[in-house]
């Protein structure tokens, strides 16, 4: 019975030493910046508006529109 205790209190002190250093590793990631949201929006735009005046763009967005009629319903 002492050695199943044992196990479980290593078993858990293991566990919270694991969730700590894991905690303390991610300290210095403070998430995306507002630079980083507007680059992968200009690359966004960029993209749009490569397609947008091609044939592939036309196909693309009457595919997408295709979809849309589908699932909402219509003809």
């Amino acid at each position: 019975m002492v050695d199943l205790v044992t196990k479980t209190a290593v078993k858990a002190r293991n566990a919270v030493d694991q969730r700590l250093e894991a905690m303390r590793s991610r300290q210095g990631d403070a998430g995306q910046t507002a630079v980083e949201y507007l680059g992968i929006v200009v690359i966004i735009a960029a993209i749009i508006l490569a397609l947008s005046g091609t044939d592939i763009g036309q196909a693309i967005k009457d595919g997408i529109m295709s979809m849309i009629d589908k699932v909402l319903g219509a003809s």
